[in-house]
C-alpha cells in the first residue's frame, strides 16, 4: 500500500485538517521537476522548505494543544473518581454513587483513552509522512534536505512525547471504576519475597506503531503495575538493564540456544538508574519436560560495591548472608536455598572464566494486580543490546562488572554502531501461572491472536544480543535471525480487538496496517492475508504447539478425493480405506508448505560460515521408539530368513525359486532396518528437524514380497 493511500484510509475524521498535507507536497516536487525539465533549481528548494515548515508548525501546534487538552481531561477525571470512590464509604445510602454513575465514569475513562490512542497514531503517522517526503524529495531532486530538515524536527518534536505517565495516570482511575472502589491489593515489589519464579511464559513482537495502542488495550483489563505508588511516576522508575555473563566460548550462548537440559543464563540485573544500589544477580535454568521439572529462574540481591569482590571470589557466599542470618528476617531453609545458589553462581564464573559481554536495556510497562502472579503481563520498549566484553582487545568495561560511560539514557547515541543494537521492536511477555486444565481468559487468548502482536517462540534478548554484537565468535544463530528484515504488521483483523469509544462521537478509530512508499514494496508481504515469512502463521518446527489449529503431520483425505475418471475414484477410495484400515505412518503426511530445513531456506541471507540453530524438543521415549522400530523390523526380516531357509532344505524346485526371493527380502529387510536405525539414532542424537516418518521402507518390503511371490507361481505355472 502506498503512504498517501495508507494515511487517507488511516486519518481521524476529527484531526483531518491537521495532518501533513503530504499529496500535495509529493505533487509540488513532481510538477517542479516537470515544469523544469526534472532540474530542481533553488528557488524551487526554498518554497519547497517553506511548505515544509508550515506543515510542521500545524502539525506541532495541534499536537501541542491537544495534549495540553488530553493532560486537563486527565487530571479532572481522576479527580472526580477519587470524589466517587470515596462517597462509596458516605453513612448517608442516597450520598453513595450509583452503579449507573460509575458506568458513565467507565465511558468517559474510555473516551479519553481513545483520545490518547487516536493522538499517539496522530503523531507516528505525520513523523512518518515527513520522513517518507523528506526520503523522496532527497532521492528525486538530488538535494540533500533530511538531515538539516532534522533540526527543525528536534526543535519541534511532536513526536516524542511519552504516553507512559498518561497510561499510569489513567490506569489507576479505570482500576478504581472497573473495581467500583475496590482494587486488587497486595506487593508490588519487584524483587522482595519474589525469590523464585515458575510460569508459563510466551513472547511476542509489536510493531512501533501498536505500542499505545497495545497498552490501552491491555490497562482496561489489568492495572499498570507500580512498584511504589507514593511516587510520582518517572520514566527512570520503568528502567531495567541486565548484564549478562558468558566466556569467550560462548558456552552459556550455545546451552540457551539449543536448550540444552540444565543450560543456564547468568545475569545481574538492577531497576532504575544507574545509582540504584541493589543489584540482583540471577541465574536462569533450562529443564526439558520430561524431567518432570519447571525451567525456573532464581536470584538474590548484592550491595553494588560488593559486585567486583563478589565475581572475584574475594566477597564469599557465606559472608553475603551473614547479616541476614543475623537479622532473621528470613527462614533459616530461605537463607541456606539463596546461599547454595551464590555459590553455584560464584563457582561457575569464576571455573568457566565468565566475563560480561552484552547488556540489555529496556523500559518496561508491566501489568498485573498487585500480589496475584497468576496473569503478568509485561511490555519492554527501546530494547537495546550493548557489548560489555573484551574479546577484541577492547576491555569495554575497563575491568569493572558493567561499562561506565552509558547509563539509561536511550539510544545511547556516544556509542559506536558496532557496540549497539538497537532493538526495531518492542517485546511483548505473557507470564501465566494457571492450574492443570485451566484456560487464559479470553480477552488474553483474543490479544495474542490480534493484528496488535506477532509470536516469536523462545525470544531471548541475550540470544539476540550475542547472536548481533558478537557475529565473529557464534556460529549458531536463531531463527527469527534472518526474518529480521520481514514486517510484523498485519491488516486489522476483524475481532473486537482495539480501542473503541463508548461515547458517540463522530471520532474515527486509525486502522494499523502497513505503509509503503511508492516505490518500496514489502518483500513477499500481501495485506490481504498473512505474507511473507511471518513466524506464528506458518509452520514451524521449533515448538510442538506453535500452530496447534493445523498439526505439523496431517490424515492422509484419499478417500475422500474424487475424480472424473470413475477408475481413479476407486482407486482413491481403495487406497484410503487400506490406509485407514492398516494405520502406520503412511496414513499422514507433511502438511503442504512444510520446509523443516531452515538453513536451506534462508541461505541466502545467511552469513557465511553460520547456520540457524534450531531447538528440538528430545525425550527419551524418542530413542525407545526408534530401537522398538528396528526390533520389530529385524523380526520380520528374521522371519523372512527362516521361511526362506526352511523353503530351501525342504521344497522342490519351484519352492528353491521362492526361497531366494525371500532370502534377497530378509536381506534388505535386515540391511534398511540397520540403515535406518543408525541414521535416525545420529538425527535425534543431534537434533535435526527432519521428517522421521518411513515412507519407502515399507514398499519397498511389500514390493520384494510380492515379485517373489510371484515369480513362485510364475515359475510354478511354466513347470
Amino acid at each position: 500500500m502506498k503512504f498517501g493511500e495508507h494515511l487517507r484510509k488511516s486519518l481521524i475524521k476529527d484531526y483531518s485538517f491537521y495532518y501533513i498535507n503530504y499529496d500535495d507536497l509529493k505533487h509540488f516536487l513532481k510538477k517542479g521537476l516537470k515544469d523544469n525539465e526534472n532540474k530542481w533549481s533553488n528557488e524551487l528548494e526554498e518554497e519547497f522548505l517553506a511548505d515544509m515548515e508550515d506543515e510542521l508548525d500545524k502539525v506541532y501546534s495541534f499536537t501541542k494543544v491537544k495534549n495540553t487538552e488530553v493532560h486537563r481531561r486527565i487530571k479532572d477525571s481522576e479527580k472526580y473518581v477519587y470524589e466517587v470512590v470515596s462517597a462509596i464509604d458516605n453513612p448517608n445510602p442516597a450520598e453513595r454513587p450509583s452503579e449507573q454513575v460509575f458506568e458513565d465514569l467507565e465511558d468517559e475513562l474510555s473516551d479519553i483513552i481513545a483520545d490518547v490512542h487516536d493522538l499517539a497514531k496522530f503523531t507516528r503517522l505525520n513523523y512518518t509522512g515527513f520522513q517518507k517526503i523528506l526520503k523522496k524529495h532527497d532521492k528525486t531532486t538530488k538535494f540533500t534536505l533530511r538531515p538539516i530538515f532534522a533540526v527543525r524536527l528536534s526543535a519541534k518534536p511532536f513526536y516524542k512525547d511519552n504516553y507512559d505517565n498518561l497510561i499510569v495516570k489513567l490506569s489507576r482511575s479505570y482500576d478504581l471504576v472497573r473495581t467500583r472502589g475496590n482494587p486488587v491489593r497486595g506487593d508490588s515489589s519487584a524483587g522482595g519475597s519474589q525469590q523464585n519464579f515458575v510460569r508459563q511464559t510466551t513472547k511476542y513482537w509489536v510493531h512501533p506503531d501498536n505500542i499505545t495502542e497495545l497498552k490501552l488495550v491491555i490497562l482496561k483489563h489489568l492495572p499498570v503495575l507500580v512498584f511504589n505508588a507514593e511516587k510520582e511516576f518517572d520514566q527512570e522508575d520503568s528502567a531495567i538493564t541486565s548484564i549478562y555473563f558468558d566466556n569467550k566460548d560462548m558456552d552459556l550462548y550455545y546451552g540457551r540456544l539449543r536448550k540444552d537440559e540444565g543450560a543456564e543464563a547468568i545475569r545481574l540485573r538492577w531497576y532504575g538508574g544507574m545509582k540504584s544500589d541493589q543489584i540482583f544477580v540471577e541465574r536462569k535454568t533450562h529443564r526439558e519436560d520430561w524431567t518432570g521439572e519447571k525451567s525456573v529462574k532464581a536470584r538474590f540481591a548484592l550491595k553494588e560495591k560488593k559486585v567486583n569482590a563478589f565475581l572475584s571470589g574475594e566477597f564469599t557466599a557465606v559472608q553475603a548472608f551473614e547479616k541476614a542470618r543475623k537479622d532473621g528476617k528470613k527462614s533459616t531453609q530461605e537463607i541456606d536455598n539463596l546461599e547454595r545458589l551464590a555459590k553455584e553462581v560464584q563457582y561457575r564464573v569464576i571455573k568457566d572464566k565468565m566475563r560480561p559481554v552484552m547488556r540489555s536495556f529496556y523500559n518496561r510497562t508491566a501489568f498485573q494486580l498487585p500480589g496475584d502472579a497468576r496473569v503478568r503481563i509485561s511490555l519492554d520498549t527501546e530494547l537495546s543490546m550493548v557489548r560489555e566484553d573484551n574479546f577484541d582487545g577492547h576491555d569495554r568495561t575497563n575491568g569493572n562488572w558493567r561499562r561506565t560511560d552509558i547509563g539509561v539514557d536511550f539510544p545511547f547515541n556516544q556509542l559506536p554502531d558496532a557496540d549497539i543494537e538497537r532493538f526495531p521492536y518492542a517485546v511483548l511477555e505473557v507470564k501465566l501461572q494457571t492450574q492443570l486444565g485451566q484456560e487464559p481468559p479470553q480477552w488474553i487468548r483474543d490479544l495474542v491472536v490480534s493484528h496488535l502482536v506477532e509470536a516469536v517462540p523462545k525470544f531471548s534478548k541475550f540470544i539476540h544480543g550475542g547472536a548481533s554484537l558478537l557475529p565473529d565468535y557464534v556460529e549458531l544463530l536463531p531463527f527469527w535471525l534472518p526474518q529480521m528484515d520481514v514486517d510484523i504488521r498485519k491488516p486489522k483483523s476483524q475481532e473486537n480487538i482495539g480501542i473503541r469509544r463508548q461515547i458517540q462521537s463522530s471520532h474515527k478509530s486509525s486502522s494499523s496496517g502497513g505503509e509503503l512508499d511508492e516505490e518500496e514494496l514489502l518483500d513477499g508481504t500481501d495485506y490481504s492475508g498473512y505474507g511473507g515469512v511471518h513466524f506464528s502463521n506458518d509452520i514451524n518446527p521449533l515448538e510442538e504447539d506453535l500452530d496447534e489449529q493445523t498439526p505439523l503431520l496431517l490424515p492422509s483425505t484419499y478417500n475422500q478425493r474424487t475424480s472424473d475418471s470413475p477408475i481413479t475414484a476407486f482407486v482413491y477410495k481403495v487406497y484410503g480405506g487400506f490406509l485407514h484400515y492398516f494405520n502406520d505412518d503412511r496414513t499422514f503426511t507433511v502438511k503442504p508448505g512444510t520446509n523443516f530445513d531452515l538453513n536451506e531456506t534462508f541461505k541466502d541471507k545467511l552469513p557465511k560460515g553460520k547456520t540457524i540453530c534450531i531447538p528440538i524438543r528430545i525425550e527419551p521415549k524418542v530413542y525407545f521408539a526408534a530401537e522398538r522400530t528396528f526390533l520389530s523390523w529385524l523380526s520380520i526380516g528374521m522371519l523372512l530368513g527362516f521361511t526362506a531357509s526352511a523353503l530351501l532344505n525342504y521344497g522342490n524346485k519351484s519352492a528353491i525359486t521362492a526361497a531366494i526371493g525371500f532370502f534377497i527380502t530378509a536381506l534388505f529387510t535386515m540391511s534398511y532396518a540397520i540403515y535406518t536405525y543408525v541414521t535416525r539414532t545420529i538425527n535425534i542424537r543431534e537434533k535435526k528437524p527432519l521428517g522421521y516418518a518411513d515412507e519407502l521402507g515399507v514398499n519397498l518390503i511389500c514390493l520384494f514380497l510380492a515379485t517373489s511371490t510371484f515369480a513362485t507361481f510364475l515359475f510354478k505355472f511354466l513347470e
